[in-house]
C-alpha cells in the first residue's frame, strides 16, 4: 500500500467509525460541529445553505471540485458537507433533519427507504464498473467452490450484500458460507497475509494485496455487475418541498464539477488529489473502477425507466433481494424515491 494512502480515505461503505480528519481540514466547508444550526431550514434570509452527510470516496470527486472552483456558490448555494465515519451512523441526524442530505450508495437508500425514510433520489453521482471485487486463492476455481469456506466482507455493508448477490448467481446462498466479519482494508490485508481465502474490497487495497500476493486474482468484480452499486445524492422531502432551489443549485454545482473533470483533469485531480492523499496519477488509476455520468445519463437513470439504464431498475432488483435475503422487513417501493425534476429542469436549461 502507498505510504501515503491512510486507512479511513475510502470507507464509504463501511459502516464503523473512523477518524476522518483529512477532508474536515481543508476548508471546504467541510463541517464537523453539531449540523442543528446549518440546515436549510435553519438558513437566514440572505443565505441558502445545505448540509450533506457523506463518506469519504473517489466517487465524489466532481463534488469537491465544485466545492473548490465555487460552482455552488456561483449558483447561490453555502453547501456544508458533515463528513461522516459512516452513512450508516448518519441516518439518525437525516431522520432528525440534523443533515439536509445525504450521499450514500444504493443498498443504503433501500435500507434508509425501508426504514420509512423520506427522502428524494435527486443525482447518480457515480457507478462501480470493477471497483469493487472478490479475490479468491488461484485454488478456488469458481464461485462454487466457495461453498464451506470462509469470506471476508464486512457484516451489512454494502460488500456483504455484493457477496450474497454473487454467490445466488451461483446457486449459493449465506448458509453455505461463513462471513467473516471484516472491513475492507482489514479484508484485502487479511487475503495477502493468507488468512482468508476469500475476501470482498476494492481499490486501492485489493491492488496492493494483489500485487503482494501472487497467490490470488480477482474472481468477480462490479465490472460483471455493474448497475450492483451506484452512490447517490439524496435530500429530505421536506427540504426539496421547502427549499427547491438550494436542492438546484447544488445539482447544478455537481455537474459543472462533473464537466470541469472532463475538461480540465489535470487540475481536477490535483484538486481531489490534495484531499485523498495520494498522486494525482493514483486517483486517476481509481477512478478508472467507476463511472461519473454526466447530466445526460442521470437524465436517463432518473427518468426513463424503460431505459436499460433505468435506476429504478437495479434498486427494485436489490431492494427484492435484501428483503428475500432477510436484510430489510419490507421491499419499498423505490419509485417514490427517484426524483428527476432537477436533472430534468438542468437539462431543459442547459439546451
Amino acid at each position: 500500500m502507498n505510504k501515503s494512502f491512510k486507512r479511513n480515505q475510502f470507507t464509504r461503505r463501511q459502516a464503523l467509525w473512523f477518524a476522518t480528519s483529512a477532508i474536515a481540514s481543508v476548508g471546504l466547508h467541510a463541517c464537523r460541529s453539531s449540523t442543528s444550526s446549518s440546515t436549510a431550514s435553519s438558513s437566514n434570509a440572505s443565505t441558502t445553505a445545505l448540509t450533506l452527510g457523506l463518506n469519504t470516496w473517489i466517487g465524489f470527486t466532481p463534488l469537491y471540485i465544485a466545492l473548490a472552483k465555487g460552482f455552488f456558490k456561483d449558483s447561490g448555494l453555502d453547501l456544508k458537507l458533515q463528513v461522516l465515519e459512516s452513512t450508516f451512523a448518519g441516518f439518525p441526524a437525516f431522520l432528525s433533519r440534523k443533515l439536509d442530505g445525504l450521499a450514500l450508495v444504493s443498498s443504503e437508500a433501500i435500507t434508509l427507504a425501508a426504514k420509512g425514510g423520506e427522502f428524494k433520489i435527486v443525482a447518480v453521482g457515480d457507478t462501480s464498473v470493477g471497483a469493487d471485487v472478490v479475490l479468491a486463492r488461484n485454488s478456488v476455481a469458481s464461485i462454487q467452490d466457495f461453498k464451506g469456506k470462509k469470506i471476508g466482507a464486512e457484516l451489512g455493508g454494502i460488500g456483504h450484500f455484493f457477496v450474497l448477490q454473487v454467490l445466488a448467481e451461483a446457486g449459493l446462498s449465506e448458509n453455505d458460507v461463513t462471513i467473516v466479519n471484516v472491513l475492507p482494508d482489514a479484508a484485502a490485508a487479511a487475503f495477502q497475509k493468507g488468512d482468508l481465502d476469500i475476501a470482498y474490497s476494492f481499490s486501492p487495497f485489493s491492488d496492493q494485496a494483489l500485487k503482494a500476493q501472487k497467490d490470488g486474482r480477482v474472481i468477480y468484480s462490479s465490472k460483471q455487475k455493474p448497475t450492483a452499486i451506484a452512490d447517490l445524492y439524496i435530500f429530505s422531502n421536506q427540504v426539496i418541498q421547502s427549499n427547491p432551489n438550494a436542492v438546484a443549485a447544488f445539482t447544478e454545482g455537481h455537474f459543472k464539477g462533473v464537466e470541469f473533470l472532463k475538461a480540465n483533469p489535470q487540475e481536477g485531480l490535483a484538486i481531489m488529489s490534495k484531499q485523498l492523499n495520494v498522486t494525482p496519477d493514483e486517483l486517476a488509476q481509481q477512478l478508472q473502477g467507476i463511472q461519473i455520468p454526466n447530466l445526460a445519463t442521470n437524465l436517463t437513470m432518473l427518468e426513463n425507466s424503460n431505459s436499460d439504464a433505468s435506476l429504478l431498475k437495479p434498486l427494485t432488483n436489490l431492494a427484492t433481494f435484501l428483503k428475500n435475503q432477510n436484510k430489510v422487513p419490507t421491499v419499498p417501493d423505490m419509485s417514490k424515491f427517484v426524483d428527476p425534476q432537477f436533472v430534468t429542469a438542468l437539462s431543459a436549461k442547459a439546451k
